[in-house]
């Protein structure tokens, strides 16, 4: 049978942590750091007991709503894809999930429990109590040389590639706080043509940059069009194997240079050419399907002591996902 139990933070061993092969980007300090900044979290790892054997570790954080302890691995407008456990090969992530809940509700004292840990399958939780809303993503494999990598893309997808070139788009890789203001213009041009508003504001985009950026596991990058204009932005994070799109966006009347191509043409290269081989897209926009993924499900799983507090939640997801698509 496993335990749960909370690390004080200055015994966290974040390098230790990081040597996990399940270990993703979302789970290290520095992306900690940015949860806590932006969400007023309060940091919650914890050592995975198999006796007293430590056998993993779960990430997670608790935050406010409404006056009522949540905890979070992560929790929907986090703007994290996933968190959950790090285990040791052969250690069930059923019996770690089963484990989390008495740790969440108990000593964490918290009302409400949201887990998305992108290796747990539906059928690893059966019988648990949780209720589950599937989460597609869309996984495009980076291996293989720039021939493999363009022929798993639609035609239509490599002739935009090829044009944005040929019409002189140029994609520059970005550093500093200042891409911020820049990227979030253009993301509220792109909402504002659907009638809607970021879920976010340039403040979380600041953050993220200056957690993140000194780590190297950052990238950002901007497609400049013919007139030397910025047309097109994109923020791409990566570590562990797999890099992933946290966000783009593009001024509307420069589409006729495909600089969105462009950007994710040159991320994938990019990641590629530093070990990583998978860019998880996240989920919605059939645009991502030209560039030849695969779609996978990864259950959002959540439980609450109250009934009615998971409705509230459920009602919360619709709205914000109404304000993000």
């Amino acid at each position: 049978m496993l335990t749960l139990e909370r690390l004080r933070p200055e015994l966290i061993d974040w390098h230790a942590l990081d040597t996990f092969g399940d270990r993703v980007v979302f789970q290290t300090r520095e992306w900690q750091e940015f949860v806590t900044r932006t969400q007023a979290g309060e940091l919650v790892v914890a050592t995975v007991l198999d006796g007293d054997d430590t056998v993993g570790c779960f990430t997670g954080q608790v935050v406010r709503r409404f006056g009522l302890r949540i905890l979070g691995s992560p929790f929907p407008g986090w703007t994290t894809l996933s968190m959950g456990f790090n285990l040791r090969e052969g250690v069930s992530r059923r019996d770690a999930t089963e484990a989390l809940i008495p740790f969440a509700f108990g000593p964490l004292n918290c009302v409400h429990l949201e887990l998305k840990d992108r290796l747990l399958e539906v059928g690893d939780i059966a019988g648990l109590g949780l209720k589950s809303t599937p989460n597609v993503t869309f996984e495009l494999d980076l291996r293989g040389d720039d021939a493999i990598l363009m022929g798993r893309m639609t035609s239509a997808c490599r002739r935009a590639v090829r044009k944005a070139a040929k019409t002189g788009v140029v994609i520059e890789e970005v550093a500093g706080e200042a891409f911020a203001a820049e990227y979030f213009e253009q993301l509220v041009e792109v909402f504002a043509r659907q009638e809607l508003r970021p879920s976010y504001g340039v403040d979380r985009v600041r953050e993220l940059i200056r957690c993140l950026e000194p780590t190297g596991r950052l990238l950002l990058l901007r497609a400049r069009g013919p007139d030397g204009q910025s047309i097109a932005t994109g923020i791409f994070p990566a570590m562990n194997g797999t890099a992933y799109f946290w966000g783009g966006a593009s001024k509307r009347e420069h589409q006729i240079h495909r600089p969105n191509e462009a950007v994710f043409w040159h991320a994938m290269r990019y990641w590629r050419d530093r070990g990583m081989s998978i860019l998880d897209m996240g989920g919605g926009g059939d645009y991502k399907r030209k560039y030849g993924p695969r779609e996978l499900s990864v259950p959002w799983l959540r439980r609450s002591r109250v009934p009615a507090l998971g409705l509230a939640r459920d009602i919360a997801e619709k709205v914000l996902t109404r304000d993000v698509r």
